[in-house]
C-alpha cells in the first residue's frame, strides 16, 4: 500500500494536515507516502479527479495501483491510522 497526498500551498486544510502526516510517517516508517501540489502537478492531479474542492486529499492505493480509498479534507490522525491499518497488507 502507498499513499498518494495532494495540497497546495495556498490551501488551509493541507498546512493542517502537514505536521499530522509528518507524525504518522515518524510512526510507520514503512509506509510509502508520495505528496503532489495541486499547482506543479497538475497533469497527475487531474488524472487523480482531484479539484481544488476537495483539498487536501489523500488516496490510499494497492500494491498493484488501484485505488483503495480517498479521504478529503482534514482528516484525524486516528482516522488516517485505522485506514492505514486497514488496507497496509493490501
Amino acid at each position: 500500500m502507498h499513499v498518494v497526498k495532494i495540497g497546495a500551498i495556498w490551501c488551509n486544510g493541507c498546512l493542517v494536515m502537514k505536521p499530522r502526516w509528518a507524525e504518522i510517517e515518524k510512526e510507520l516508517p514503512w509506509l510509502k507516502t508520495e505528496y503532489l501540489d495541486f499547482d506543479e502537478d497538475a497533469k497527475k492531479v487531474a488524472k487523480l479527479g482531484v479539484n481544488s474542492n476537495t483539498l487536501p486529499t489523500f488516496i490510499f492505493f494497492d500494491k498493484n495501483n488501484n485505488i483503495l480509498k480517498t479521504l478529503s479534507g482534514e482528516i484525524s490522525k486516528k482516522v488516517l491510522l485505522e485506514t492505514i491499518r486497514k488496507y497496509e497488507k493490501k
